[in-house]
């Protein structure tokens, strides 16, 4: 290769722009819209079916997980080994997840495959009979792994935190107990599977090399069903009111302690968002933040300590996150708050401040490097009702945000008095 310097370093700047593609919107006869980003060169296809049917929606603990798990479980015509063994013959993937708000069932696929898959897709959707033989297999399982994962800290503070910032029985802090695993019956899967996984809760992302026939596919398999209970849950938006802002669970035997440290906060729609995201980017939210660097690097209390703002439909959570050692929990939890108290009283030098913006700029480009990642891209703003100029914004946001402002958001949303800290360890 000719004419090029290695022992030069390349130029570097800033991103200027990110044209992010529309995607095509088509409906299917019965209403249900599919988003089209057609972009790649491998002739695979990601298909994505978006439900409200999270955790929000249940009345009865851990009911929306093991009904999204159960899907590939069982349909009226197809065993579990059959859909199973159809996938892999196939060469594709299925892959089925839920959150606190929404369930996803998604497929991969070649596009040469996809007539002899869209219909086990449409049966594993719109047909599962939550079978009780492997429905008692998947509990038992579970709950060994809740029982095992009950012993270590870490996942003791992430369960106890939610439940301690937005209170015991709102649906984004209800902490559930091995007891609930024994209440669970194929009836309550059927019943909340009948109320949220319909068409008037759907909307379906397609991303890759999309062929035309493709949609004529999709409508003719999944655009005739219109069996949908006319019951959605909508749960009140409501937070749980908890004066107790420090809260110590003992484990005895722990040799580290696990620490959070947080509040309810402002959630994608918020006005705010964007810059606060800068703002904890520069805390806790990479590996050469703030917090990284002083608990981490120069103190030595753990191997790893982060920040991050999670952005839920109906509200958010911020949340400072690490394990130390036992003898210094105390001396780490004081030492972030100071991190937080200087983030506070002083500006940030510009030298760190452009650092935090290449940094943002390039993760954010990393985040959408091909088709399927495009889908993930949208899928998080979809489900906010906003469109792809969100990210168009975050990208001014960074360039654009002053070491002032981000003074004042740090005063603003992180006051001392406001946070929560839980504690679980010696």
């Amino acid at each position: 290769m000719t004419g090029i310097n290695r022992k030069k370093q390349p130029k570097t700047h800033f991103v200027d722009r990110f044209t992010f593609p529309d995607p095509e919107v088509v409906k299917l006869d019965n209403g249900i819209p599919v988003y089209l980003l057609s972009a790649g060169t491998h002739d695979l296809t990601k298909i994505e079916f978006l439900f409200k049917a999270g955790s929000w929606f249940e009345d009865k603990a851990l009911v929306s997980k093991f009904t999204n798990k159960m899907l590939k479980e069982g349909t009226k015509s197809l065993s579990a080994s059959q859909i199973h063994e159809t996938i892999d013959y196939y060469g594709a993937h299925l892959e089925v997840t839920s959150d606190k708000d929404m369930a996803y069932v998604t497929l991969y696929s070649l596009n040469k495959h996809l007539n002899h898959l869209l219909p086990v897709l449409k049966e594993v959707i719109l047909e599962p009979v939550f079978p009780e033989k492997e429905l008692a297999t998947r509990i038992q399982n579970k709950k060994q792994e809740f029982l095992i994962n009950c012993e270590k800290v870490k996942y003791i503070a992430r369960w106890k935190f939610n439940e301690l910032i937005f209170g015991a029985s709102h649906p984004y802090g209800k902490f559930f107990g091995v007891e609930d695993f024994d209440k669970l019956a194929c009836s309550d899967l059927a019943d909340f599977h009948k109320n949220n996984y319909c068409i008037k809760n759907c909307k379906i992302i397609v991303a890759g090399k999309i062929h035309a026939e493709l949609i004529s596919s999709l409508n003719r398999i999944f655009g005739n069903y219109n069996d949908c209970s006319s019951f959605i849950n909508n749960k009140p938006n409501y937070l749980g009111h908890i004066d107790q802002h420090q809260i110590h669970i003992k484990k005895d035997k722990a040799v580290q302690s696990a620490i959070r440290i947080g509040k309810v906060f402002v959630n994608k729609i918020h006005p705010d968002y964007l810059k606060l995201k800068v703002v904890n980017t520069i805390l806790g939210g990479y590996f050469g933040s703030r917090l990284m660097t002083t608990i981490r690097e120069e103190k030595g209390y753990t191997y790893g300590i982060g920040s991050g703002i999670s952005s839920m439909q109906h509200a958010g959570s911020f949340f400072i996150s690490s394990e130390v050692g036992a003898d210094v929990t105390n001396n780490a939890i004081e030492d972030i708050y100071n991190e937080i108290k200087i983030l506070q009283e002083e500006k940030v030098p510009p030298k760190e401040l452009d650092l935090v913006r290449n940094y943002m700029l390039g993760n954010l480009l990393r985040s959408m490097d091909g088709p399927f990642a495009l889908a993930e891209s949208l899928k998080s703003v979809l489900e906010y009702e906003m469109n792809v100029s969100f990210f168009q914004d975050f990208i001014g946001t960074i360039k654009n945000i002053s070491a002032e402002e981000i003074r004042d958001l740090a005063q603003k949303y992180f006051e001392r008095e406001t946070l929560y800290e839980l504690k679980v360890g010696q």
